[in-house]
């Protein structure tokens, strides 16, 4: 039978793993391996995907991609003799571990040439997502932290020194799960342990979950690097009557390993000195070859070593260590085949040694590898993991999930905690924050605005600081509050495991418009603000699904243009007012969802990225990575403020102060802006407001939404002299044109951080065309039916 045939709270054991390429490796990579016992926990609310329990933690797997693992159901196990449970009764018995920091006996020979002294260190500090890795890196450097990306691509790239030791460097990988190139992170992640050539790893291992976690770091052993593995967590094993035997884990390892409790700061001073000892003396893993001596062991021994004698001189020459060139080899890597340059005559040697090798030992390549990997991991634990009962973060874990991914309950509490979310953001604690701020900047202005009358300024310089900067810069960074607190509260859910909840919860949905559960995340701010929704698409695994996230973003209202809905609302519709501010958010999800179903059959095509996931216990979030998250967003904004933002606001000032033979005028009516939008205004004629007040107020809505009502005022004189400008059904069909058109410069500019100029502008004048179009049906559908 398959895996999608398997009951609810039944086991069964994988047979057979179907599939091909990337994904299927991927599946092998995450466990899901001949041999494993597999058991299936529930569905998720709308009926796929499927949480499942392999390896001692919960995977999500789509039904489709279930169909494709064989099983058979497990049988009962033999009732063992009392007393006895298993051959390794009397040595997993209880045992006291080091203290937190205490390392165990760990030696090896060192290298007879140690690093000249004041040589600079460089780490990379590896592991899985939700292992502590960022609160190890917060830990480590402090604030000696400076965010980049790496070369090529969007992933961040965060470095520091570590605390105390100003010649060293270390660098926060993305956490990835295997080294196979299934992700941009986890490329990102080879291509700089193999290219940049550290001089030390740090591997951190959650020890609540230390056989998924193990799986990477026999890799990064394979990669010949000096490398310390800290024991993350490891007060909650022994809180929950763990313990682990850390003396035999090293003799097994061949590395030094270290337990440590990253969120409380335990053991990491001794973990340091580890990692630079071992990074000084370059003192290699003592081991690399992880192939057990049975039968089946051997034929992957013997294939193994066999390429590594063949290949040996090509991946020296490609900077490439030669067991991992090998495994890579096996498993069917094409950017280590093309790296090695190997002849043709020795791809098919190769292939040889393979197929030799997969006869004897009864899996295909891929498969082989893996199992070799887990049975070796499967040994140590068996040797040095006295394992502890059900933890009480996975008990509560379970509790919490009957209600936050109940068949009935999962959407009315997504829906809950996300209006809780926005009304707290926007309607408590961040206006309370964007009040205080506006009154702050409103104060300044005034005060500078009175010196520099005092002081007779030139009369354009006092209205390009007035009018440009403090007007223009202040009103976007009025928003600062607002991103901050949303960002506040959305890491608050990251951190605590429910956003991959909510992924699970979605994915079904948005499949059908070509996008995985984890974009429902960067869409849901965008109804908030689209700048951090942007910046929050960088968590989607695949360069498709967060480009096209990114281009739907946009569609779904912001906060920003509530103040047009109102204004045109009350104005016009002020008995149904309510009526269409609810229905201008479900014409912006409608066209997004529209945009998304041509572009998935058009620029986008393709399936959305395999919803394989790790599924992690809640844990309350730390408030020193809290802090240094919103510090980290606040400074991203600032530096946009005052970078492109503050171009921005210098040319539209200048465009409404100056006339065309630049002279300042008096009256906007007369300014090089009104002589643009006069150009404009013939294009929303047919829309029904062609004037050219109008068409400024959109020019000047690109700064910020807010500010085409206030240009409105300003160019009409009155809110009567507007009504007396347009009709209803001409007002409709702006609120439908200012609903979709393109997003403001603050939007455009993190679009043009995340995926280049091109896609900017691309966004620019693909959501202006949309935007024009769905006015002019609204306004053809008024005429229909005689509202002109």
């Amino acid at each position: 039978m398959t895996l999608k045939e398997l009951e609810i709270g039944k086991s069964a054991v994988v047979t057979a793993v179907g599939g091909e390429g990337a994904l299927r490796q991927h599946f092998l990579d995450m466990g899901v391996i001949p041999g494993a016992e597999i058991t299936l926990v529930k569905y998720a609310p709308m009926g796929d995907p499927m949480e499942l329990r392999i390896h001692g933690y919960e995977l999500t797997l789509r039904l489709a991609d279930a169909e494709k693992i064989e099983i058979e159901k497990k049988k009962a196990a033999a009732k063992a003799p009392e007393g006895k449970s298993g051959a390794r009764a009397d040595s997993r018995k209880k045992v006291e571990h080091p203290g937190l920091g205490e390392g165990g006996r760990y030696h090896v020979k060192a290298d007879e040439h140690p690093l000249p002294e004041g040589t600079k260190l460089t780490f990379a500090l590896a592991g899985n997502q939700n292992c502590g890795k960022t609160t190890l890196f917060n830990q480590l450097t402090g604030s000696n932290q400076h965010v980049g990306n790496f070369p090529g691509v969007t992933v961040d790239r965060k470095s520091g020194s570590i605390k105390g030791y100003p010649q060293t460097e270390i660098t926060d990988l993305p956490g990835i799960y295997s080294m196979s190139p299934y992700s941009s992170e986890e490329l990102v992640t080879r291509q700089f342990i193999i290219g940049e050539k550290p001089t030390g790893i740090i591997n951190i291992v959650d020890a609540t979950n230390i056989e998924r976690n193990l799986y990477l770091t026999m890799q990064l052993m394979e990669l010949d690097v000096p490398m310390v593995l800290a024991l993350n967590m490891m007060d909650e094993v022994r809180g929950n009557g763990g313990s682990v035997r850390i003396n035999e884990m090293e003799e097994l390892l061949g590395i030094p390993v270290v337990p440590i409790s990253a969120a409380k700061n335990e053991g990491v001073d001794e973990l340091v000195r580890h990692a630079i000892h071992v990074a000084q003396y370059q003192e290699r893993p003592g081991r690399t070859d992880f192939c057990s001596q049975d039968e089946h062991g051997g034929a992957v021994h013997r294939c193994l070593h066999g390429i590594m004698h063949l290949i040996e001189d090509h991946a020296k020459a490609a900077g490439i260590p030669v067991r991992f060139a090998a495994t890579k080899l096996v498993e069917g890597d094409e950017r280590i085949l093309s790296a090695l340059a190997l002849s043709q005559n020795e791809k098919e040697m190769i292939e040889h040694i393979i197929c030799q090798m997969e006869e004897e030992r009864g899996l295909d390549r891929a498969a082989a590898i893996a199992d070799m990997r887990f049975d070796f991991i499967q040994k140590l634990v068996d040797e040095t993991v006295v394992k502890p009962q059900e933890s009480r973060e996975h008990v509560r874990s379970r509790k919490i999930d009957r209600v936050l991914t109940g068949k009935y309950t999962a959407i009315p509490a997504f829906v809950g905690i996300m209006g809780l979310v926005f009304y707290l953001t926007f309607n408590v604690i961040g206006a309370w924050l964007q009040g205080l701020l506006e009154l702050g900047i409103g104060y300044l202005t005034d005060a500078v605005d009175v010196c520099l009358t005092s002081w007779n300024i030139n009369e354009a310089i006092h209205s390009l600081i007035i009018d440009g900067i403090f007007n223009g810069v202040g009103s976007v960074l009025s928003f600062l509050p607002i991103i901050v607190t949303l960002f506040f509260f959305l890491s608050l859910l990251e951190d605590t495991g429910y956003m991959a909840r909510v992924a699970f919860v979605m994915d079904k949905l948005l499949r059908k418009i070509g996008l995985s559960g984890r974009s429902i995340v960067p869409m849901l701010i965008g109804f908030g603000c689209t700048v951090p929704g942007v910046m929050a698409s960088r968590t989607l695994p695949s360069e498709r699904d967060r480009k096209m996230t990114i281009m739907l973003t946009p569609f779904m209202s912001c906060s920003a243009k509530l103040p047009i809905y109102g204004f045109f609302a009350s104005a016009f519709f002020p008995e149904h007012a309510a009526l269409v501010m609810v229905g201008l958010y479900f014409i912006g999800i409608l066209v997004g969802i529209l945009v998304a179903l041509i572009s998935k059959n058009s620029m986008f095509k393709g399936e959305a990225v395999p919803f394989v996931m790790e599924l992690p216990n809640y844990r309350l979030p730390g408030a020193k990575n809290v802090a240094q998250l919103l510090w980290e967003k606040a400074k991203d904004f600032l530096q946009r403020a005052f970078t492109v933002i503050f171009m921005a606001t210098i040319i539209i000032w200048f465009l409404q102060t100056f006339d065309l033979h630049f002279q300042m005028v008096s009256d906007s009516q007369n300014s090089i802006l009104a002589v643009v939008a006069g150009w404009i205004a013939p294009l929303f004629a047919p829309l029904g407001f062609g004037d050219w007040r109008i068409s400024t107020a959109l020019i000047t809505g690109f700064m910020a939404k807010e500010s085409v009502v206030s240009t409105l005022n300003v160019l009409f004189g009155s809110t009567e002299a507007v009504l007396a400008a347009i009709s209803p059904l001409a007002a409709a069909s702006l609120l439908v044109f200012c609903l979709l058109y393109t997003p403001c410069v603050a939007a455009i500019a993190s679009i043009k951080r995340e995926l280049g100029g091109k896609w900017a502008a691309g966004v620019v004048i693909g959501q202006c065309a949309i935007a024009w179009v769905c006015a002019l049906l609204v306004r053809l559908i008024g005429m229909l039916f005689g509202l002109g």
